[in-house]
Parts: C-alpha cells; sequence; structure tokens
C-alpha cells in the first residue's frame, strides 16, 4: 500500500459536495491553490479525470462519480473510528493483558478490586511468569518488573518507590530459633528456597558497610526444608514458621505490622529499585495502560 493513498481524499469529497474549489478551501481552512494542487494530484495516482472545471461550476466524471460513492463510505468510516478513539480516551475500554512477576502478586492484588469498579470498560488479564518475556511477540499491553530487570530498549514508567531487601520470620520460630546477627549465620537457620523459571535457585544477596570505602555485596546459597516457585508461598510459610525467607521489604510490610512476621539481618539488606511498568514505546501507551498505572500509582501513594 502506497503511504500517499489517502492524500486528498477529504479535499475531493468537499469539492465534489461543494462543486467548487473556493468553497472548499473555505470549509477547509486552506488556499484554492492548495486545494487544485491536491485534487490534480490525487487524479495523478488515479490514473483518470475525476472532477470536470468550468469557468462556473465543477462537476464529477463518471468516474470521479463511482470514486465519490467509495470515497465518503471511507471517511465516514474514519471519522467513526476516529470519534470511537476520542471516546475510549475518555473512558479507557479494551483487554488490557499485563506479564507480571510472582513477587508483585500480593502488591498487585489490593488494586485489582478498586480497578476493577473504577474502569468497568476495561477487561484485565494479567499472566504470572518469572521468566523474561518478551511482550510484543507474546501479545502483551505491557509488562511489570523489577527496575534493574527491563531492557534498555523499553519505555519504563516507575510503579513503586525503592525498598529495602528484607529476610523475615515468623515470631513463634525466632522463638525456637533465634535470629541470625550476621548471613553467614543463615547456616544454623532453615531458609525456604524459590526455584527460578530456568531452574537455579534464587541466591540471597546482601551487603556489608565496613565504614571504609564501598560495601560489599555478596550472595548467598542457603537450604532448608522447602523449595517453592512462587515468592507467595514462600512468605505463607514463614507466616507458619516454616522458616525463613527473603522478600521486598514493601512486599511483606503488612504482614510485619500484623506482627505475624519480624524482620532480621537488617543492617546488611541491599536496596531493591522498585517496580516499573515497560512497554516498546510512548505511542503505546494506550489509554487502558495509563489508567492501570495512574490507578496502580495513586493507591501505592
Amino acid at each position: 500500500m502506497r503511504a500517499d493513498l489517502l492524500d486528498g481524499i477529504v479535499i475531493f469529497t468537499r469539492v465534489a459536495e461543494k462543486r467548487s474549489f473556493t468553497a472548499a478551501a473555505v470549509e477547509l481552512g486552506v488556499t484554492t491553490a492548495a486545494v487544485s494542487w491536491s485534487i490534480k494530484r490525487l487524479e495523478a495516482r488515479v490514473g483518470t479525470t475525476l472532477l470536470t472545471r468550468t469557468t462556473r461550476s465543477v462537476g464529477l466524471t463518471e468516474a470521479g462519480e463511482l470514486f465519490l460513492e467509495q470515497a465518503l463510505a471511507s471517511v465516514a468510516n474514519v471519522e467513526a473510528g476516529i470519534e470511537a478513539a476520542q471516546r475510549m480516551g475518555a473512558n479507557p475500554a479494551g483487554l488490557l493483558r499485563l506479564s507480571v512477576p510472582y513477587v508483585a502478586q500480593t502488591l498487585i492484588e489490593p488494586v485489582l478490586e478498586g480497578f476493577a469498579a473504577a474502569y468497568p470498560g476495561v477487561e484485565l488479564e494479567l499472566v504470572f511468569d518469572d521468566r523474561f518475556v518478551d511482550i510484543v511477540a507474546e501479545g502483551y499491553d505491557a509488562g511489570i518488573r523489577i527496575g534493574e530487570m527491563i531492557a534498555q530498549d523499553m519505555i519504563a514508567v516507575r510503579l513503586t518507590k525503592p525498598s529495602p531487601l528484607t529476610v523475615v520470620g515468623s515470631p513463634a520460630y525466632f522463638a525456637r530459633r533465634g535470629k541470625p546477627l550476621r548471613p553467614e549465620h543463615l547456616s544454623e537457620h532453615a531458609c525456604i528456597n524459590v526455584r527460578l523459571f530456568g531452574g537455579a535457585l534464587y541466591r540471597w544477596m546482601f551487603t556489608e558497610r565496613s565504614g571504609r570505602g564501598e560495601p560489599r555485596t555478596f550472595t548467598m546459597h542457603v537450604k532448608g526444608p522447602l523449595t517453592v516457585n512462587g515468592p507467595a508461598t514462600c512468605t505463607s510459610a514463614a507466616v507458619a514458621g516454616v522458616g525463613l525467607t527473603y522478600n521486598i521489604a514493601s512486599i511483606v510490610e503488612p504482614l510485619v505490622r500484623q506482627g505475624l512476621l519480624e524482620p532480621c539481618l537488617e543492617g546488611f539488606m541491599p536496596e531493591s529499585p522498585g517496580f516499573f511498568s515497560y512497554f516498546p514505546n510512548r505511542k503505546q501507551m494506550l489509554p487502558k495502560l495509563r489508567a492501570f498505572v495512574d490507578f496502580w500509582k495513586h493507591d501505592h501513594q
């Protein structure tokens, strides 16, 4: 399809309707010369004369009449499409398909009821998956990931503030086993492991600040009675007293406030950059996606 295929069609329909180049130019807010030039280029592309011109009037050739019949229908369809898009901008609607990591599950769940009530026209589909998803190839409108895990060629919009990481356990667990004072002491504790998509176990990261030079960052393999493939199960098991779990502090903060979990090793915890929504380019920040991002950010203020 030629890039200039639709050029001049609206001008042609206005000239045909008004039977005048001058009247069409006045309605469209352009010069008569611009209207004449546009019609000449359109006729050149079509390969035949569409309008007859005399000193007194403008008429349609037989080809012009056939062309006008199709052009009017096409212009009406385009105008209807624009109106529909504008309505969607005012009232976001349609399927919004998001790729979400399991670690964000407890953050996104409290948003769902309010978002559904605020935007009844949006059908939200959440696909939880910890692998690196090609959101374009797999048909997602956007993805949600921790900031450091987003490809550089994506547009990222922050959803949450940075938050420290944390190791937490239940009060009952700490009453039995005590709290580790250093990361190395975790070898004496029951830790809940997470199996990553590729098969490896997630390594717990720590930062030691000696007061001299840059902090030392290191990771550790931990051992325990339970390995799962999702942090939600880790948190539930930790609340039940099975062992210690490693998570983002803002995610487990409600359970800490309720007294169901307690943190440890606070002086050794690095910071998570927070969660971001990401998509290929700014043109894909559709009204339904903008509505979800704005609602999430307002809910997490």
